[in-house]
């Protein structure tokens, strides 16, 4: 028992290396690269922004994810919404909570954002090690965009098919590039041990106090190396605490020593451009070319986890209702992480393309990194502090309260690089942003206007009715929001047109506050020939929905739902009906049979 519980830990390891760990782990490709392009490669210099890389590794990633957000959870899973759903469980309705609400909303649409940009600097700074290759000095700038693009398009076109096949090559082909990681550093480190010196905090405080205002905006930029180190809370779900946490350990032990090695090979080539590569060119370069496949297939698998990733978010959204209803498709029989939401992808791939095309350069894109990442980090050491305070784990504030402050101080950091494009980030998160204000809003709105009847109100026309005899044999489905509240569009069905069946079932789905765990209830005779189906599931479970029918004896002839119609002068409720229009039915949403499906429309003035 112990043996296996050993390889399930060692394989857990090893897949979060893969899935967890690909975006954190390439940059060191770009950070240092683009630190130096804007400060001057003196002694001081680089022993200051080596100190703070490794404690803004230590503080942001290890100390805020690996340690304090990683104990907490709901059934093992993270993520904001789950801080979100923590909290709202301590806190009595009213601002606070409110407050809390809109935190998540915020945290969620950044971390969307920062989806985007994260994948384009990977890719676009991998292929420009290209220009270090023999007889390919010369290569253009524009060719670099076009193979980072056709890379783009692959990997995009690639996620309908599903990474559960190759999921178990990943983690292999990143412990391989850790290793890399870890001995180029070591063997520069070698060449100039006093290097390590730059471990102690000391030298990154001196530096950002003799440098002043300039010294902190750097801030900005060293930011980079913590990229995608929510990905250790938010993917925790996925793979468990215990491998993520004890995988951080020999990726952090890897990109300390590299950073330490990019160092110790700037001071002897202060002239250097592209830090990394240089270094490993410098080092071995035999090994170049081999390096450099490896490097471009470690960022396509950070790019992969990271989509993954925004897959889940959303899918986290929608079974939250927070977010419209897109179709879903299950690429795996046994991963629950593995989806695919076409209409997210091709939208990403958009995205990542534009920002690609506009910025061109990796060191330009840096300059839109960042305001994302840093207001995610921010969000949620805030929500932390809340947790904490209101729970037996008060020791844990202080700690809290810390890592809040230094995400604080990089956020500020970080709005020096607004105007060079930093604005981007904060464009492309305000699109979820917008359309998750106006969807929770408007079908709150909505609601209210359908006018639902209450079920003894509706029963006494139903029972008449279906007492007439006058019934079509057979089962009829009825959806509705909850079961003692009938919405209008089964009035219109069953009242106005006497479209009663045999029996008659009204389903209600409802997503509770746990992420996994699936309850269903039959709750027969609530009048002559009506029953209920009432199915509880967590907000991250994937339903089949026609397999606990059938399970519960219901065996039916047509499915009925409601569409509605909305009319309103409101812009707001305008843009809320576009969306609505092009989004799926929750009909087909469950992947119901067409072939039963009947929706019924209902005009609605908002």
């Amino acid at each position: 028992m112990m043996n296996e519980g050993r390889d399930s830990l060692s394989k857990g390891i090893v897949k979060s290396l893969g899935l967890v760990f690909g975006d954190i782990g390439t940059s060191p490709i770009y950070t240092l690269t683009v630190v130096f392009a804007l400060t001057k490669p003196t002694q001081e210099n680089i022993e200051g922004i080596l100190s703070l890389v490794v404690w803004t590794l230590c503080i942001l990633v290890t100390i805020e994810y690996a340690w304090l957000a990683m104990g907490l959870g709901r059934k093992g899973e993270g993520g904001t919404i789950v801080l979100k759903e923590i909290l709202i469980r301590l806190l009595k309705p009213g601002r606070q909570a409110a407050f809390v609400v809109f935190l998540s909303f915020l945290g969620v649409s950044l971390l969307l954002g920062d989806g985007v940009i994260t994948p384009a600097i990977s890719i676009l700074s991998a292929v420009e090690g290209m220009q270090l290759i023999p007889g390919l000095e010369g290569l253009g700038q524009g060719a670099i965009i076009l193979i980072s693009a056709v890379i783009t398009v692959l990997l995009f076109i690639f996620q309908s098919r599903g990474t559960d096949r190759v999921a178990a090559t990943f983690g292999p082909l990143m412990i391989l590039w850790f290793l890399s990681l870890f001995v180029s550093g070591i063997i520069s480190i070698w060449q100039f041990p006093s290097i390590l010196k730059s471990l102690s905090p000391h030298y990154g405080i001196m530096f950002i106090l003799e440098n002043g205002l300039p010294g902190f905006f750097i801030l900005s930029e060293i930011i980079l190396c913590a990229t995608g180190g929510e990905a250790l809370y938010a993917d925790m779900g996925h793979l468990g605490r215990k491998p993520i946490r004890r995988a951080w350990y020999f990726v952090f032990a890897a990109l300390v020593f590299n950073y330490l090695g990019q160092g110790a090979f700037i001071m002897k080539h202060p002239e250097a451009k592209s830090i990394l590569f240089g270094m490993v060119k410098w080092e071995a370069p035999h090994f170049y070319v081999p390096f450099l496949i490896l490097t471009i297939i470690a960022t396509v698998i950070a790019s992969q986890a990271l989509i993954s990733g925004v897959f889940s978010i959303v899918y986290q959204g929608i079974t939250t209702r927070i977010m419209p209803l897109l179709k879903v498709d299950y690429t795996s029989t046994h991963l629950k992480s593995q989806i695919f939401i076409g209409a997210i992808n091709w939208m990403l791939m958009v995205a990542v393309l534009f920002i690609l095309f506009m910025f061109r350069e990796s060191k330009n894109l840096a300059a839109a990194y960042g305001l994302a990442v840093t207001g995610t980090m921010t969000i949620t050491g805030i929500m932390m502090v809340m947790i904490f305070s209101h729970t037996t784990k008060r020791w844990k504030v202080p700690f809290a309260v810390l890592v809040t402050v230094v995400d604080m101080l990089f956020l500020v950091a970080c709005l020096n690089k607004f105007h060079l494009g930093g604005y981007w980030s904060l464009i492309i998160a305000m699109i979820p942003m917008t359309t998750i204000l106006v969807w929770t809003k408007g079908q709150r709105a909505l609601y209210r206007a359908l006018r639902p009847l209450d079920m003894d109100t509706f029963l006494l026309s139903y029972s008449q009715i279906y007492g007439a005899g006058k019934n079509i044999p057979g089962t009829g489905i009825f959806f509705t929001k909850e079961i003692p509240v009938v919405p209008p569009y089964i009035v219109h069905c069953m009242v106005r047109s006497n479209i009663i069946y045999e029996r008659n079932v009204l389903i209600s789905i409802i997503r509770t506050d746990e992420p996994f765990g699936v309850r269903t209830r039959l709750l027969s005779g609530i009048g002559p020939g009506l029953d209920g189906f009432e199915v509880r599931a967590g907000y991250m479970e994937v339903i089949d929905l026609e397999k606990l029918l059938k399970k519960n004896g219901v065996q039916e002839k047509v499915i009925f739902y409601g569409i509605e119609d909305i009319s309103s002068p409101n812009p707001v409720w305008k843009v809320f009906s576009a969306i609505k229009k092009q989004t799926p039915n929750f009909v087909q949403f469950y992947n119901l049979p067409a072939s039963k499906l009947q929706g019924v429309v209902t005009r609605v003035e908002m």
